[in-house]
């Protein structure tokens, strides 16, 4: 077992409340449910997906479709990119009941390391159309049709998602950007309402990539405004087991990390909701929108 105490000390330990602790790993598994996904191509992108009627849903045409994106250098670990992107969990019975059986779609850059070692190839507007086409594709390929289409991204990833919103606004339903700050214009936002988009903007406070105050808060009066939106802005980032999160791999990007708790589904490994606000978790959330949205 690996001694903890060899892994570097977070910049922000002096920053924590009292009592609370730091927790390295996250607590739900990996790799669990990786045979639930099946992989494919299109047009020289891989992707990785998820059917809910290969595992007793039946078949119909309105099933949701979770589009995962991942963040920068995710696509270099194979499939562990499923759970990376924040997907692996949403295939569980668990989460799979709480929504009522959903297709699962996760996309991959072809990213590669430079001379330099630096990353390649990760989401930027060059994607937009490809990735257009693929979820395109996967939905005449693979499914009898779908209902609402839901992007959730996550740091790069949602920064595409952003841009994904904005190039193409007629084609989601549900934006899930998080941890990035390269919010949309109102002029996009505008769009978006009269579309009927629903946009959920998660953050942490302590987000090391971003100056939440400088570069998040300005924009929150245009989200609230918008018909349909969700601010989600914790303090810190939590692991299941109640400890603030670190990721140290030569930079701690802990508090960046914040899908990881949306994997967790918002919720603590006791069952305690990790924000009141949101007492059945990410998928009570979006199980009271798709509910809003089909009424």
């Amino acid at each position: 077992m690996e001694n903890i105490t060899e892994r570097p000390i977070p910049p922000w330990l002096e920053e924590l409340p009292e009592g609370a602790f730091v927790s390295y790993d996250p607590t739900y598994p990996t790799g669990k449910y990786f045979e639930r996904f099946k992989e494919d191509s299109y047009e020289g992108l891989k992707f990785y997906f998820y059917d809910p009627t290969e595992h007793g849903y039946p078949k119909k045409n309105d099933y949701p479709l979770l589009i995962f994106l991942h963040g920068t250098s995710n696509s270099l670990v194979g499939e562990l990119c499923i759970n990376y992107s924040g997907a692996e969990m949403y295939s569980s019975d668990d989460y799979q009941k709480d929504l009522g059986g959903t297709y699962i779609l996760v996309p991959i850059a072809n990213e590669y390391k430079d001379e330099e070692g630096n990353i390649q190839g990760y989401w930027d507007e060059s994607y937009t159309e490809p990735v257009t086409a693929l979820i395109d594709n996967f939905i005449d390929k693979h499914t009898d049709g779908v209902g609402e289409k839901i992007l959730l991204g996550n740091s790069s990833g949602a920064r595409f998602t952003f841009t994904l919103g904005k190039k193409h606004p007629d084609k989601f339903d549900i934006l899930v950007p998080v941890g990035s700050c390269d919010i949309s214009p109102d002029e996009t936002m505008d769009k978006w309402d009269e579309l009927g988009v629903t946009l959920f903007f998660a953050l942490c406070k302590h987000d090391e990539l971003y100056k939440f105050e400088e570069q998040a808060v300005p924009r929150f009066e245009r989200i609230k405004a918008m018909k349909h939106s969700y601010i989600f802005t914790p303090e810190w980032t939590y692991n299941g087991d109640g400890g603030v999160a670190s990721i140290n791999f030569g930079y701690e990007i802990g508090q960046h990390c914040l899908m990881n708790e949306v994997q967790m589904n918002l919720m603590f490994d006791d069952g305690t909701p990790m924000d009141d606000q949101l007492p059945n978790g990410f998928t009570g959330w979006l199980k009271e929108e798709l509910n809003r949205r089909n009424s």
